[in-house]
């Protein structure tokens, strides 16, 4: 039996492992299967290795995203520029990572890009931030980073203004405010100042519109969910596992 699986904390409600199961079902695929495999510390990781010796490979999603790097014998360019890894392959006892983030968003971002996108924020700074701001440099996107602290290079939520937003074309929400079941939280950004010239794009998929898609949907903004950016990273994690 071909083991897949997705290592992350908490994945009470992952798509991965519905997609992954849906997808050998319909494909005829009766010796693989897909399991999650909750870990709360990185270093759990060594106990899956060994007591799944069957496993091919896996995803890697929050908090592990950057720490699972210290696992790895080999990595793509991706992992090696942005530090952060989502997509595992094991071949002969070797571990090699692959940022597979990269591409579901590139290709997500573009099915609803406009050119006139020039200034982006990113709420949040963790591994899938990282993969956001590596697109955005590829696209000539000039962006900032919005965390709780300011620094040289991140806006805070409190120097937010108005005017801030209303200078930026694409937001895009990395964090997990938002997603079930806390679906009454959103980012705390001036959204009085969005406008028809905005998209807002969240990384979550459940719900399909988070209230940050909502209150950006209310002020005329573009929005866009992750559910696609997950559909077509999954089927580059099963590319690379298979390759």
């Amino acid at each position: 039996m071909r083991l897949y699986g997705l290592i992350g904390y908490p994945l009470t409600h992952s798509f991965s492992k519905k997609y992954f199961t849906e997808k050998f079902e319909k494909e005829g695929l009766t010796d693989c299967r897909f399991e999650n495999f909750p870990i709360a510390s990185v270093n759990e990781l060594k106990n899956i290795l060994r007591d799944q010796p069957e496993l091919l490979g896996f995803g890697v999603t929050i908090p592990h995203k950057e720490t699972v790097i210290s696992f790895l014998h080999e990595s793509d360019n991706a992992v090696k520029k942005i530090k952060a890894c989502n997509c595992i392959k094991i071949r002969s006892g070797k571990l090699i990572g692959y940022n597979t983030d990269v591409i579901g968003f590139e290709r997500s971002l573009r099915s609803v890009l406009q050119l006139q996108y020039k200034k982006a924020l990113i709420l949040g700074t963790g591994g899938s931030a990282k993969a956001v701001e590596y697109v955005l440099k590829q696209l000539h996107i000039l962006y900032r980073y919005v965390s709780r602290k300011p620094s040289a290079q991140n806006f805070s939520y409190e120097q937010l203004t108005p005017k801030v937003i209303e200078d930026t074309d694409l937001i895009i929400n990395t964090t997990p405010l938002g997603m079930f079941p806390n679906i009454i939280q959103a980012p705390d950004i001036p959204y009085e100042a969005l406008s028809d010239k905005h998209l807002l794009f969240d990384l979550i998929y459940n719900p399909e519109k988070t209230l940050f898609l909502k209150k950006g949907e209310e002020r005329g903004a573009a929005i866009k969910n992750g559910l696609d950016m997950l559909k077509i990273l999954a089927e580059e994690n099963w590319m690379n596992w298979n390759s």
